[in-house]
This record gives C-alpha cells, sequence and structure tokens, in this order.
C-alpha cells in the first residue's frame, strides 16, 4: 500500500510492505550500511546512534553530484529507525506480524507545496527499492528497473500532482499549473519546448508551447533556458498571457510552471484551458522520457474539461 497524505501541514508519503522475516532481521538490513548499500539509493555513512551525523554518496550515474547529509533522529532496535535526509526525513517502523513483520516506510517530504510534486518520482524510487529489500531479505536477485515514466504518470494521476488551479485576480483569473520534471537541466528541457530554435519576442509562439485549444500570438518575453511569455487569442484578438517558467532547485529538482490570464468575461473558457494546459503538461513530461505521443489524445481534453467543469461549477 502506497499513500500521498498531509500530516501537519507536510506532505508524507507512506509505504506499508509485509516481510516474512523477524523484525531483527529487517533491522540489520535497514540499519547497517554494508546492507543497506543492497538497495538504499545511495551510500549512507553514518553511527548506530541519535544524534549521530549522516553522509550520502550517490553513484555516478545519479543525476545529482551530492547526496548531501542528515543526522539520526530515532534509534530504537529493532522497532524504529529515523533519520533527516537533507530536507525530507525517512522513518522506518518494524511491527511484528507473526512469523514475519510489518514493515512502515515513510518519507516527510520536504520543501512543502514545491517538495510535494516530487511525490510521484520518489513513490515509483521507494516502490523500487523496498523491491530490492524484499529481494536481499529473502535472498533473491536484484529486482528489475521499474517502468519510470509510466510508473511515474500512475503515482501522479493517483496523487492529484498533475491537477491546475484557478485563482482570481484584479482583471479575472489565473490558471496554475507546477509539475515535476525530476532534474533535468533547464537548458535541456527548454530545447525540448523550443525544438532547440532561437525564440525572440515578437516571434510566433514555438509549436511545443501551443495547443489547438488555447490559440497562440506573439512571443512577449523569451529569456532562456527559464521563461517564455506569449499573448493568446481570442477571436482574433489578443486576450491574456500564456507564460512557461522553468526553475531548476538543486535540492527539490526541476519543475515547470505554467499560468495563463483570462479576462472575467471568457470565464466560460477556463474548464476547457485547464483541460488543455494539463494535457499539455502530460504530453511534455512524457517528452522529457523521449516519448513523443502524437496525434494529440482528445478524449483525455475532453474527459479534463468535464472535471474541471464540475469543479468550477461546484
Amino acid at each position: 500500500m502506497t499513500e500521498l497524505r498531509t500530516i501537519a501541514g507536510k506532505p508524507v508519503l507512506r509505504f506499508e510492505r509485509r516481510l516474512a522475516h523477524r523484525p531483527e532481521k529487517v533491522w540489520q538490513a535497514v540499519t547497517d550500511p554494508a546492507e543497506l548499500a543492497h538497495w538504499f539509493p545511495a551510500r549512507v555513512e553514518t553511527g548506530a546512534r541519535v544524534g549521530a551525523p549522516m553522509r550520502f554518496v550517490f553513484p555516478d550515474a545519479a543525476p545529482v553530484d551530492d547526496g548531501g547529509s542528515g543526522e539520526v533522529l530515532e534509534f530504537d532496535p529493532p522497532k524504529v529507525f529515523a533519520f533527516r535526509w537533507n530536507l525530507d526525513v525517512l522513518r522506518f517502523e518494524l511491527v511484528p506480524d507473526g512469523d514475519g513483520c510489518l514493515l512502515v516506510f515513510t518519507q516527510t517530504i520536504g520543501g512543502g507545496d514545491i517538495g510535494r510534486l516530487s511525490g510521484g518520482r520518489n513513490a515509483i524510487g521507494w516502490d523500487f527499492c523496498l523491491n530490492g529489500l524484499t529481494a536481499r531479505l529473502d535472498g533473491a536477485g536484484v529486482p528489475p528497473q521499474p517502468d519510470w515514466l509510466h510508473g511515474m504518470e500512475r503515482y501522479i494521476e493517483e496523487f492529484g500532482l498533475g491537477e491546475g488551479a484557478v485563482h482570481e485576480t484584479a482583471h479575472g483569473y489565473e490558471l496554475r499549473f507546477a509539475r515535476d520534471l525530476v532534474w533535468r537541466p533547464a537548458a535541456e528541457v527548454w530545447q525540448l519546448l523550443t525544438e532547440d530554435a532561437t525564440v525572440q519576442p515578437g516571434d510566433p509562439a514555438p509549436v511545443r508551447a501551443t495547443n489547438g485549444h488555447v490559440p497562440a500570438g506573439r512571443v512577449l518575453v523569451a529569456s532562456a533556458p527559464n521563461v517564455l511569455e506569449y499573448e493568446w487569442l481570442h477571436d482574433g484578438s489578443p486576450a491574456g498571457r500564456v507564460r512557461w517558467e522553468f526553475v531548476a532547485d538543486r535540492e527539490l529538482g526541476t519543475r515547470v510552471e505554467l499560468t495563463q490570464t483570462v479576462p472575467f468575461a471568457l470565464a466560460h473558457l477556463r474548464a476547457g484551458a485547464l483541460a488543455a494546459w494539463h494535457t499539455q503538461l502530460e504530453l511534455f513530461f512524457a517528452a522529457t522520457f523521449g516519448e513523443i505521443r502524437c496525434p494529440w489524445p482528445e478524449e483525455r481534453t475532453a474527459e479534463l474539461t468535464r472535471r474541471y467543469a464540475q469543479r468550477l461549477a461546484g
């Protein structure tokens, strides 16, 4: 079982695994650095006591260079092991269950609402790691790599991490989306959005930054590799702005923030626009993994339009 909850205002991923091994054996697997090396995502350097400093070292192939640091917060053998890893807190709780035990693993994700966006990648990542832990305990081989893209997409949908929001402003509404792009460099996702073309104010908006549901006008701001803003049109005239912004955070990863302004007079277009951008960000996310999906999934957009329309009506 995997859940994304909000506890004391913080996002918390929670996993439960029933293991066919006594708590004492599992305890060693989740606390001994030599055992952690077989399934944990980073090499761990630490001591077996509360307050012990921790150091995490990623393998050379990892998307970030420095695994960071932390400290042991709880150490109660063979029941509870908890520690801080950079902004996050990881906690392993072992509950005796017949001949085995129940492992309850949680990750309290740091970074507030921005950190919450990483819930999809963290969930599929810990699924893989916990499968590795189970295999290690069972004496089985290393489990195969998961389907990272589709696994993340499944959790993003389940946790509602792709949803857009509407905020009223002095002049109308602002539609807002924020979407995790894992650790992709901003320059890489900018090139994907612009198809590696030079974009300047006054140019037509790049095709990949637009869709047929929100007619695009001219580029207003082009500040590579972070900000692309253009006007959108209604009946051939400028009606508002669409803004793509890529933010690369060394602790939280890379994200895209997309906004569209909508005047009060065009409020009836909000559900369709939200659905279009929701769909487009799904396509863009897949493209960052090299999966270009054509044609445009009209059924998905229609389904999302109904969903957003119901929400706005409520």
